[in-house]
């Protein structure tokens, strides 16, 4: 039968070709994916998950764990992620929202995990880092020659919740073409082959480890380093015989602070990609300067997997996305009307594609807001297309600051920060403010040894931007609040400093 995703995988797999390197010396050829995911395919399907049921899981990074996901493709069902860090409170809002057949987490998790997902008719199997547990020892007796459930292109694959910065957290379903369709252009787009060795750190409960990463080595026939998370040292030594890495940008600015990053530890590595947040154009010179090498940024988001990306032959441009990618339409809005703004002025990103999910898991309301009538997908990202077409991602909509009536945009603040001798970087929020409806306020990490203060800083922004943009108060923190992809938390921010202009 056919099964969209997973044949297309079969596909290119050749049997005995290296697939996963992990720690401690296990490894895995495609092989043993296609007997393995077959066996925990088998086990999904005698435990009752049938054919678009949601497998929720809650485990820690491992070879196991990827052969799960493949194996849920395989049984028909719909993969649902949860990053091990979410609370048991949190666990609950999502077990109750998407009702999965069968709940894996971590034996350590189990107890407390057992009598949510219980009480709301779901079962529950463990699955460690290491490899063991309830769900591997079904798998060790079933069968591995599965027959795959049949799944077509517009079938759920799978449903990742988004992070709930405004609200409650949204469940976007993904289809096994949004995945198939935008892992075949990556794969093109930046000249995978199955020559290629990937340096897999990142978490694989997030789109950028579990689709790009995963999906477009697994479509290549490549093989992957699969380390548990970012090491540099150990990243530096495995350049030695690896080709790609996909990283985060906090991956690239460690990287950077290491004496081991030269030119000739990266002379076998063809490609760096950067993604999940936005990377400092600081960090991109270094990086070049350091290595010779061009960082790659793309932009992509939960609903829509990668919209555009820089060029692989061309020129690699610090501080923006590329162009969007084969296939993809990308146009720049006004926030207000939805009608086109010219180049270089700023707007609201809208894309349609075939890797544009199929909206948001029981909030039709939400899902018909969040698309216009001719297919775009309405991002919720500002950004601008420059005169070479380049694409510049500003910031989201949220955080546009509108302040005494003036919009905003917290890049163009937080870039001319950023430029200030002794900064390493900045965010800009605006929080309630009595005069203004919100004030501009500029959160600084200050380099080490810095004197710089915030007269140092609203003096030198004075002759650089209107005065409507400039920073009401300039703050100093040692680290700016991140989640786990890298992305700087504003909502953490504007919390922290909500009163900070009231009397």
């Amino acid at each position: 039968m056919a099964n969209h995703l997973f044949d297309a995988i079969r596909a290119g797999a050749t049997p005995e070709a290296a697939f996963i390197e992990a720690a401690e010396g296990r490894s895995w050829t495609y092989g043993d994916m296609i007997r393995f995911s077959g066996q925990l395919a088998a086990t999904l399907s005698a435990l009752g998950v049938q054919s678009g049921d949601r497998v929720a899981v809650q485990v820690e990074k491992s070879p196991e764990a990827l052969m799960l996901y493949l194996a849920c493709l395989r049984a028909g069902a719909v993969y649902l992620p949860l990053n091990p860090a979410y609370t048991l409170a949190e666990l609950d809002y999502f077990i109750g929202d998407a009702e999965p057949r069968l709940v894996v987490v971590d034996p350590k998790s189990e107890t407390g995990v057992a009598a949510i997902a219980q009480a709301r008719g779901s079962a529950v199997e463990t699955l460690d880092a290491p490899g063991s547990g309830s769900l591997l020892d079904r798998a060790g007796g079933a069968a591995a020659d599965f027959a795959d459930v049949e799944r077509g292109p517009d079938d759920l694959a799978a449903i990742l919740y988004t992070s709930g910065t405004t609200g409650r957290s949204k469940g976007a379903m993904l289809t096994h073409d949004n995945l198939l369709s935008n892992a075949l252009t990556l794969r093109d787009h930046w000249r995978f082959t199955s020559a290629d060795r990937l340096i897999h750190a990142l978490p694989i409960f997030h789109t950028h480890g579990l689709f790009v990463a995963s999906n477009v080595t697994l479509l290549s026939g490549a093989s992957m380093y699969l380390l548990p998370k970012f090491d540099a040292d150990e990243a530096l030594r495995l350049m030695q015989s690896a080709t790609v890495m996909m990283g985060v940008p906090t991956f690239y600015v460690r990287l950077v602070q290491h004496a081991g990053l030269t030119r000739e530890a990266t002379a076998r590595m063809r490609l760096f990609v950067s993604g999940s947040a936005p990377l400092l154009a600081e960090t991109h010179r270094s990086f070049a300067e350091k290595t010779g090498h061009a960082i790659l940024e793309r932009y992509g988001m939960t609903e829509t997997n990668m919209n555009t990306s820089n060029p692989y032959d061309g020129d690699r441009i610090a501080g923006t996305v590329g162009f969007p990618l084969p296939g993809v339409s990308l146009r720049v809005t006004d926030p207000e009307t939805g009608a086109p703004v010219p180049d270089g002025e700023t707007g609201m990103i809208e894309v349609k594609g075939p890797n544009v999910f199929k909206g948001y898991w029981r909030m039709p309301e939400k899902t018909a807001a969040e698309f216009r009538t001719d297919g775009f997908f309405i991002t919720g990202d500002l950004g601008k297309v420059d005169e070479r077409g380049y694409v510049h991602i500003v910031g989201r909509g949220k955080d546009l600051v509108i302040s005494g009536g003036y919009n905003i945009y917290p890049k163009e603040v937080e870039t001319e920060i950023d430029g200030m001798p002794g900064v390493v970087e900045s965010a800009v929020i605006g929080v309630p403010h009595p005069d203004f409806g919100e004030g501009v306020t500029a959160v600084v990490v200050r380099a080490k040894g810095s004197a710089l203060d915030e007269k140092a800083v609203l003096d030198g922004l004075k002759d650089r931007l209107a005065r409507y943009k400039q920073p009401k108060r300039v703050l100093f923190v040692d680290d700016l609040p991140r989640n786990t992809m890298g992305k700087v938390q504003k909502n953490v921010l504007r919390e922290a400093y909500a009163d900070l202009y009231r009397a």
